[in-house]
């Protein structure tokens, strides 16, 4: 059954995603910016909710109470496809910092562009941080939260590498705050899998951090610490390592 309903999840998560694109792409171009990220929090919020369905996996949400009024730059673990659904729900409306290649894709990447997505070119490393930077700015001006992952892919469940900087220079240099975030869908949907796991993934939304006049890579250190000691105490009971 489970095989069953990760099969339907999938082939709905397509479908859906495409017929919503496509509604907004014929109306969002007459839609105030700030009412279009509707469509992207209409997206997530009914992908989880068939989820829950399905899959029957379901999610639970911790320290809303972190989140502070303005726009901010919030930083998520990034080890599932299931936070690019949550982070809509989650986090008030924000750009995304993500790989310039999926503006490609017909019609899903044309709206990418409508809410004013930061792409960027993976490949070019120092310019990448410098759209980031860049964009991000007029991002956080226009009233947009920030949201990046800092590890830049996908990571499997227990595992981490080394946080790009992007989004503590950004942080740093327009005086924002970063909100890290930190949660165990990695367990439950894993990377590069058609099986979804029952269960509640956990999401924590840590305190706010002070990034305005400190050293970037101080930052980094303090945020990569956060997310990754939240990690421990988030793996599943019973959960075996590498299974």
């Amino acid at each position: 059954m489970q095989f069953l309903g990760s099969l339907f999840f999938t082939a709905f998560l397509f479908v859906w995603t495409f017929l919503l694109a496509t509604v907004f792409f014929l109306v969002g171009a007459f839609m105030p910016f700030r009412k279009r990220f509707f469509f992207a929090r209409l997206w997530g919020s009914s992908l989880l909710t068939v989820l829950r369905w399905a899959c029957r996996l379901d999610y639970t949400v911790e320290g809303l109470e972190n989140i502070p009024p303005g726009a901010h730059v919030s930083l998520w673990k990034h080890a599932s496809t299931w936070e690019t659904l949550a982070i809509n729900v989650v986090i008030p409306r924000q750009a995304w910092v993500l790989k310039r290649e999926l503006l490609w894709i017909p019609v899903v990447g044309w709206c990418v562009q409508m809410l004013h997505a930061i792409a960027i070119d993976r490949s070019a490393r120092s310019t990448a941080v410098n759209q980031v930077i860049e964009q991000g700015r007029r991002r956080l001006d226009e009233g947009s939260w920030v949201v990046i992952f800092p590890e830049g892919t996908r990571m499997p469940a227990g595992t981490t590498r080394r946080y790009g900087v992007s989004g503590t220079l950004l942080a740093s240099r327009t005086g924002r705050l970063i909100v890290p975030v930190a949660h165990n869908a990695g367990y439950f949907w894993p990377r590069r899998s058609l099986i979804k796991r029952p269960g509640t993934v956990r999401v924590i939304v840590g305190p706010p951090i002070v990034a305005a006049g400190r050293d970037p890579r101080e930052i980094n250190t303090e945020v990569q610490g956060w997310i990754e000691g939240k990690m421990k105490e988030l793996v599943p009971e019973g959960y075996l390592q590498g299974r």
